[in-house]
C-alpha cells in the first residue's frame, strides 16, 4: 500500500510586495520531506504517523511552505506542483498539506489547479486535503477532493489535529469502510482577518456550531474565514462538509443552515479600525500602574498575512506620544542589519530604520525613520519554538541586532518573521518581560504566547499592506456585489 504524503503551503497577499520564488519555500525532496516534517506540529507530521501506523509505504515527494507574500512565481509553482504530480503514478491514496489561499503567476486558483492535475493523474485515487481555517475554497478544489477538512483554531494551534482527521477519514476509504464527498457553500462575505478569530465573538460561534455537526455525526465541518487580501474572483467565507455518499443530501442540508446563519451575522464580522494616534494613547492609558508590558499589535503590518515587516508608523507614533520602555520585533531591514552588525555591539551609530519596502498597490511611499542608538548584540537569529504554534521547529530570522535607542529596544532582522515565540527575543538577550509595552508585527500567532505575560493589548493600525481597513485596497477581479463592500 502506497500513499503520497506531501505539503505545500502558501497564503498570497496579492498586494503584498514581498516576492514568493522558489527559494522562499526551502522545498525539501523525498527523504529529506519526510525528516522535515517528522514529528513535527503540521499536517503533513499527522498523515506520516498514521500512514506508519497501518504499515504503508510513504511516499513524500516534497514539503514546502513560505511565509505569506506576494504572488507565487509561475517558476516555483510549476516546480513544486510537478513533483507532486510525477509522485502520483502507483500510489493507492493522496494526502495533501495545503494552505488553500495560493495564487500563483497565471493560475487564481493555486490549490484548486494542483488538485485538479492531481485527479487527472490518479483517477479513482482516494483524495484528503487538510486546509488552513483562510482557505479561499474553490469548485475545482471541491470537485478534485474526497475528505476535506480545514483548522478549527486562529491563532492556528490545531494543524497536527486537521491533519489527523483528514488523514483517519481517508484510510476508512482506503480499508473501503466508507465512501466520502465534499460538499460546500460558499458566501459573497468577505471578513476581516481579525473578527476571524476562534477566541470570541461570531467566528467561535460558527466554529462551535460546526464541531456540533461533527458530534450529531457528519465526519468533518469547517467553517472557513477566507483570506480577503487575495484579489481574486471569489475570496471570502465558506462552509464545507465531508460527507458519507449516501448522506450527501443531509449534509449539504447541515451546510446550508450553517451559511444562512452565518450570513445572517455578517455584520459581525467586520471591524472598526480606530486611528493609530488614538490607539497608542489607549496603550499609554493601560500601562499606567501596570505591572506587565501592554502589547502594541501591528495588525497593518503582518508578515504572516504578507507584510513587508518594515513599516514605521507605529513605532514612530509611540515615540511622538512620548512612550518609553518599548521593545519592538522584529523589524525587517537587511541594509540596516549590515550596517548595524559592521559597527559592531557596543557602537553608537545612526540608522535610517524600516519604510524601505515599495507598497505601491496601496499607494504608500514613506521615507524610513532616522534613529540613533547602541547595537547591544547581534546573533544569527535562529531559535527553537517553544510555543504552542509550531512547537519544536527551528526558525532562522537572518542576522538578528538588538538596536538600542534609549526609549525602545528594536530587534533588527534579514528575514520577515512572525514573533509568535519569545525567541525572538531571547536570541539577542531580551528580556520581552522587562518592558512597559511589547511593539509585535502581529496580529493573532503572538497572542498565545505574549497574551498571558501582558497586562493588556491594543491593535494599532501602521497602514500597511494587511490593514484591517479594506477601503485601502484596490480590488480589481473580486466578483461584485459581495459585503461589506456593497449593501446586501
Amino acid at each position: 500500500m502506497n500513499i503520497l504524503i506531501a505539503r505545500f503551503n502558501h497564503e498570497t497577499n496579492t498586494f503584498s510586495p514581498v516576492p514568493t520564488p522558489l527559494s522562499a519555500f526551502s522545498p525539501a525532496y523525498g527523504r529529506a520531506a519526510y525528516e522535515a516534517d517528522k514529528g513535527m506540529r503540521t499536517a503533513m507530521a499527522a498523515f506520516i504517523e498514521l500512514a506508519e501506523a497501518c504499515g504503508a509505504t510513504l511516499v513524500t515527494p516534497v514539503s514546502a511552505t513560505a511565509n505569506p507574500s506576494g504572488v507565487v512565481s509561475a517558476q516555483a509553482y510549476e516546480e513544486i506542483t510537478r513533483r507532486i504530480v510525477d509522485a502520483v503514478p502507483g500510489c493507492d491514496a493522496i494526502l495533501l498539506d495545503l494552505h488553500g489561499a495560493m495564487v500563483a503567476e497565471g493560475e487564481p486558483d493555486g490549490e484548486g489547479a494542483l488538485l485538479e492535475r492531481v485527479r487527472g493523474a490518479a483517477p479513482g485515487v482516494p483524495i484528503g486535503v487538510a486546509l488552513d481555517l483562510h482557505g479561499n475554497i474553490t469548485p475545482r478544489m471541491v470537485r478534485n477532493a474526497d475528505v476535506m477538512v480545514g483548522f478549527k483554531t486562529y491563532p492556528h494551534v490545531d494543524m497536527y489535529e486537521t491533519g489527523e482527521h483528514a488523514g483517519r477519514l481517508l484510510l476508512e476509504m482506503l480499508r473501503g469502510e466508507a465512501r466520502y464527498t465534499v460538499c460546500w457553500k460558499r458566501l459573497p462575505l468577505l471578513i476581516n482577518t481579525l473578527r476571524s478569530s476562534t477566541l470570541s465573538g461570531a467566528m467561535k460561534a460558527a466554529v462551535e456550531a460546526a464541531k456540533d455537526l461533527e458530534r450529531a455525526g457528519l465526519p468533518a465541518v469547517t467553517v472557513f474565514g477566507g483570506f480577503s487580501l487575495a484579489d481574486i474572483a471569489e475570496p471570502g467565507m465558506s462552509v464545507v462538509a465531508t460527507s458519507r455518499v449516501d448522506q450527501c443530501a443531509a449534509a449539504q442540508d447541515a451546510v446550508d443552515a450553517l451559511a444562512a446563519r452565518i450570513w445572517a451575522e455578517r455584520a459581525d464580522y467586520g471591524y472598526d479600525n480606530e486611528p493609530l494616534a488614538t490607539s497608542i494613547r489607549r496603550a499609554r492609558a493601560l500601562a499606567a500602574g501596570a505591572t506587565r508590558p501592554v502589547l502594541l499589535l501591528d495588525h497593518g503590518d503582518n508578515c504572516m498575512s504578507g507584510g513587508t515587516c518594515d513599516t514605521m508608523d507605529v513605532l514612530a507614533e509611540a515615540l511622538a506620544q512620548g512612550l518609553t520602555g518599548i521593545a519592538v520585533g522584529p523589524i525587517c531591514d537587511p541594509e540596516a542589519v549590515a550596517q548595524l552588525v559592521a559597527a559592531g555591539p557596543g557602537r553608537t551609530v545612526e540608522v535610517a530604520l524600516g519604510n524601505k519596502a515599495p507598497l505601491t498597490a496601496i499607494g504608500r511611499n514613506t521615507p524610513p525613520l532616522r534613529l540613533r542608538g547602541v547595537v547591544r548584540a547581534v546573533s544569527d537569529g535562529a531559535y527553537t519554538i517553544t510555543g504552542p504554534i509550531y512547537r519544536g521547529q527551528r526558525v532562522h530570522m537572518g542576522r538578528t541586532v538588538c538596536f538600542d535607542i534609549g526609549a525602545a529596544q528594536i530587534v533588527v532582522v534579514e528575514q520577515t518573521h512572525e514573533p509568535m515565540d519569545l525567541g525572538v527575543f531571547q536570541c539577542v538577550g531580551i528580556d520581552a518581560t522587562a518592558f512597559a509595552y511589547l511593539l509585535l508585527k502581529s496580529r493573532m500567532y503572538c497572542r498565545p504566547v505574549f497574551g498571558p505575560l501582558s497586562s493588556g493589548l491594543v491593535e494599532c493600525d501602521s497602514g500597511g499592506v494587511t490593514t484591517a481597513d479594506h477601503t485601502r485596497f484596490r480590488y480589481r477581479n473580486v466578483v461584485r456585489p459581495v459585503y461589506p463592500f456593497d449593501p446586501m
